[in-house]
């Protein structure tokens, strides 16, 4: 027979599990903003400024392989923040005064061992492929001695690479709020319309053939 404490038994559980079930998702929703769903809300529904692009990435997409395998190209591209930063005299730039090019954006800094690891490969990709048409845009967010940055680089002889910093790293915090930065070194590939076509979350050897072969799929028109 199945008495009053029996029923208040069976209320119970049902209400721990629907308790432990609501946890549980909680906390698959709450891993799945830090890991994932912030990510994929950057490429849902379509930007007008960058419908031009959609078929640009479509055609970059089977050259992520081998030394460029963990680049994440662009569902549906979208136009980047103006993205502050100064040259190497000081001057303010940001990243509408490369509209009308490709770029390759590279946040970096001394204290990050695989971003000094690919300032070489970046440097030669500068020497490879920059042009009128496409450069190379390597900002340094050393928070600390600006001249500690520009002293490393002559040191290890990275010359073809125009020096530009942001020395608040606000640049990096702007790329963090659109999911687009996760820590260092990032990298994007923008066209020249200013809309994101690819992005990386760690190094790469940007001097490989694979290297070079998605960074020309980016410059076709």
């Amino acid at each position: 027979m199945n008495g009053p404490h029996d029923a208040a038994r069976r209320t119970t559980r049902k209400r721990v599990a629907v308790i432990v079930l609501g946890g549980v998702v909680g906390v698959a929703v709450g891993l799945a903003g830090v890991y994932g769903i912030g990510r994929l809300r950057g490429n849902a529904g379509a930007d007008p400024a960058c419908k031009a692009s959609v078929e640009t990435a479509r055609r970059m997409t089977p050259l992520v392989r081998g030394e460029v395998a963990a680049v994440s190209v662009a569902n549906t591209p979208k136009s980047l923040p103006p993205l502050a930063f100064k040259d190497e005299g000081g001057a303010a730039k940001s990243l509408a005064d490369w509209r009308g090019r490709t770029v390759l954006l590279n946040l970096w800094a001394t204290w990050c061992v695989p971003c000094r690891k690919e300032m070489p490969a970046l440097d030669a990709l500068q020497a490879k492929l920059g042009s009128a048409d496409f450069e190379v845009v390597s900002i340094n967010i050393d928070t600390r001695n600006p001249e500690k940055a520009k002293d490393w680089l002559n040191n290890i002889g990275v010359s073809r690479l125009a020096y530009y910093a942001d020395h608040s790293a606000k640049v990096f915090q702007d790329l963090k709020a659109i999911g687009k930065a996760f820590g260092m070194p990032t990298t994007l590939i923008v066209d020249r319309n200013g809309c994101e076509l690819a992005a990386l979350a760690g190094p790469a050897e940007w001097a490989s053939d694979d290297a070079i072969k998605l960074v020309t799929a980016a410059l076709k028109k």
